[in-house]
């Protein structure tokens, strides 16, 4: 299943509608705390086996906002975020599980 639409409301989430004409939202910190770029899944699997794991510093200077959404081939958008994380490609699939974990409130 792919999107027929995507908005990116920068400060709150990001906005699907789906082929099927479903539409779901996924909160920016919810897509920030499960990018799936190789970094972020390794620093998510040192916090599970440490809690007390060292978090990197980031460039952020207020909120956590998206600054971009960008498409990357057929299947993925690429999204970057204002604390300079930028190098998690969120595929179709990963987006529509996202949103079912935001939704329930697991994020």
């Amino acid at each position: 299943m792919r999107p027929r639409h995507i908005h990116l409301e920068r400060d709150r989430a990001l906005h699907l509608e789906w082929d099927d004409g479903s539409r779901t939202s996924i909160s920016i910190a919810c897509l920030r705390r499960h990018s799936p770029s190789a970094d972020a899944k390794s620093l998510r699997e040192a916090m599970a086996l440490n809690p007390l794991t060292v978090l990197p510093s980031t460039r952020a200077t207020g909120p956590l906002t998206a600054t971009s959404c960008e498409p990357v081939g057929g299947y993925a958008v690429r999204i970057a975020f204002s604390d300079g994380h930028s190098t998690g490609i969120y595929s179709w699939d990963y987006l529509r599980e996202l949103a079912a974990l935001d939704a329930s409130g697991g994020s």
